[in-house]
């Protein structure tokens, strides 16, 4: 269909703020402010916002380059830092694999991918080679040094990253940035959401401003699904069999200001989940993610305090509590739930603002090219719960590849069998030494997470047979000090973290 033949809608009303609602508008001002759209944002002053989120995934780069806002422009106003990748201590017990690091990629880790990829299949089919991530990835050396990963200009090398940043400020500075594209921000309370004859929402009823009519509306609701769950009853799908978590308790913490500035994010496990720490250039984020089934909000917030050092009470800690899971559909009708409100898959991969950023770009091409029709609201929805799941699936084979038995939060994890197809034959092949890459790539259409993510999880926690044997002696593989040196020889081309910040 051509672009001059889809019907625009007049009126968006987006009901919900926070960094979701402010994303969406942003994105739907840049590109349909043109198209005649008028978009409204309604929010409440009482309803405050989650702000659990405070990092990303690399994605989130075209986010702002889609808006033309640079770094020099966004990232000061966020208190924003660079993120090179994510570390996971104490997920496991095996000597060697107590941690492992998730990094970002890029083409000039070609030669050391291929190396990696080369060591794991083979240690994977019981021959004694090295086979930890940690010495194959440029992006571990640059967070092990508190390094940026921008390069220097004088330089063509690159490497992907992403960004830690104030969730609460980077929802205020897209707020600014969207009334400035023309968004019309109300704050007021909804009352009642009133639907026509065939089921479509029309109009909410507000207390200050009475009834405000529109063609589409978007719910940023957060938990609460006031229009997709509430409204229009779009069942809710849990993630509780195989995601534990359920809660979070988040206490902030001063920089470390004589020991640099991390450019990762740190995800230890702990007794009944694990901790976050993210860097901002004016503090730690620090929280604590777990399930309720095992311990309490008291006990869980008394083992982050102990974590951080925090024996008083003078630093107050915020309790939340988790959906986990996702809407059977985010798009019905003339409704599109975007962010919590879609679903919530806990924050160990950041993946929160990238479902969001994927849902809206989705819902904007595909309107684009179908307009509002059933065949357009089916794409969509077969593809973001594709991604819905595919994330579970990863994050779940955290907990199912942990080594702990110090609780049995830990050992029920490791023995939950309520896997999904998908994760039990990338499990089975790997377990018998077969060819992963080939199974990966046929689950390539539901997989979120690249190949190279799949081998470091494998291999960062030490799935390999028990009792290597030695290799052969003509079987080609890679020294952990080769990868190593590699890896250190590319530092020339960055600098220190902070540094690089305060020069922007």
């Amino acid at each position: 269909m051509l672009d001059s033949q889809i019907t625009y809608p007049k009126k968006i009303i987006i009901l919900g703020g926070g960094t979701a609602g402010w994303m969406t508008a942003a994105l739907l001002s840049k590109k349909w402010s043109s198209k005649g759209t008028c978009i409204s944002l309604i929010e409440s002053e009482t309803i405050g916002t989650v702000g659990v989120g405070e990092g990303s995934t690399p994605k989130m780069r075209k986010f702002f380059d889609s808006l033309n806002i640079s770094e020099k422009k966004w990232m000061p106003e966020c208190n924003a830092t660079y993120k090179c990748g994510i570390r996971f201590p104490n997920w496991s017990t095996r000597s060697g694999y107590e941690s492992y690091y998730h990094p970002f990629f890029s083409q000039h880790d070609d030669s050391t991918v291929r190396a990696f990829f080369q060591n794991t299949t083979l240690r994977s089919r019981n021959f004694n080679v090295y086979a930890h991530p940690d010495a194959f990835f440029i992006s571990n050396f640059l967070a092990k040094k508190k390094f940026a990963p921008l390069p220097h200009s004088s330089t063509s090398y690159s490497t992907d990253y992403a960004y830690h940043f104030d969730a609460s400020l980077i929802g205020a500075y897209l707020n600014q940035f969207s009334q400035a594209e023309g968004v019309k921000r109300i704050i007021d309370t909804v009352t009642r959401v009133n639907q026509n004859c065939t089921g479509d929402i029309v109009s909410v009823q507000t207390i200050d401003h009475g009834i405000l009519e529109g063609d589409f509306f978007i719910d940023c609701t957060g938990f609460a699904g006031v229009l997709i769950n509430k409204t229009l009853n779009v069942p809710f799908i849990p993630y509780t069999d195989s995601l534990f978590n359920d809660s979070a308790v988040a206490i902030p913490t001063p920089l470390e200001a004589e020991e640099g500035l991390p450019s990762e994010t740190i995800s230890k496990a702990m007794k009944h989940g694990w901790a976050w720490k993210i860097p901002l250039t004016n503090r730690f984020g620090n929280g604590y993610v777990y399930s309720s089934q095992f311990t309490d909000k008291d006990d869980a917030e008394l083992e982050l305090r102990s974590h951080l050092g925090i024996d008083n009470d003078n630093v107050e800690a915020r309790h939340l509590k988790m959906r986990v899971g996702r809407t059977e559909l985010c798009w019905a009708r003339n409704c599109l739930a975007v962010g919590l409100s879609q679903g919530f898959i806990e924050p160990l991969e950041a993946t929160a603002l990238m479902v969001v950023q994927e849902t809206v770009e989705l819902f904007m091409d595909t309107y684009t090219s179908v307009g509002n029709t059933e065949k357009a609201r089916q794409s969509v929805n077969e593809k973001i719960n594709l991604i819905f799941d595919g994330i579970r699936n990863y994050v779940q084979m955290h907990y199912k590849l942990n080594t702990r038995s110090d609780t049995p939060y830990w050992i029920e994890n490791r023995q939950n069998k309520n896997l999904s197809e998908d994760m039990q034959s990338i499990l089975n092949v790997w377990d018998k030494g077969g060819d992963l890459l080939g199974e990966l790539r046929e689950q390539s259409s539901r997989l979120v997470y690249s190949p190279t993510s799949w081998y470091c999880i494998l291999a960062g926690m030490g799935r390999f047979p028990s009792r290597p044997k030695k290799p052969k002696p003509k079987m080609q593989h890679y020294s952990a000090e080769e990868a190593s040196s590699y890896c250190k020889s590319m530092m020339s081309h960055f600098g220190d973290h902070k540094e690089t910040l305060n020069k922007k």
